[in-house]
């Protein structure tokens, strides 16, 4: 398995993270649900430093180089700020009350 972060520093931008909550509801979520070899993508946000970012878990190194949707970078305006690239050693998924990771977060409440 391989791990990917992203992280966009959006001072930049004309975006925000509002507006990106918005692209995900709209079509990023659906578009990365149909990504091969895409195990989890989660999408993070720091309103304190107004950055952006995904965390992006992977079945391979290979799979993790193929072309993915690039919209995020497009409608930023730039690519992101740091990325960076690991091995996972080790998952586990620990007790948890509700059933389906899918449909959660900030953006899709």
């Amino acid at each position: 398995m391989h791990a990917v972060i992203v992280w966009w520093d959006l001072t930049e931008s004309r975006q925000s993270i509002s507006s990106l909550r918005g692209f995900l509801r709209d079509e990023a979520v659906e578009r990365f649900s149909k990504v091969a070899g895409l195990r989890l993508k989660v999408w993070i946000s720091d309103p304190a430093t107004n950055r952006w970012g995904a965390v992006l878990l992977w079945e391979s190194a290979e799979a993790a180089a193929a072309p993915v949707p690039a919209r995020a970078a497009e409608l930023i305006g730039y690519p992101p700020t740091e990325r960076y690239a690991f091995d996972v050693e080790a998952t586990v998924e620990g007790e948890f009350a509700a059933a389906a990771l899918a449909g959660r977060g900030l953006a899709l409440q």
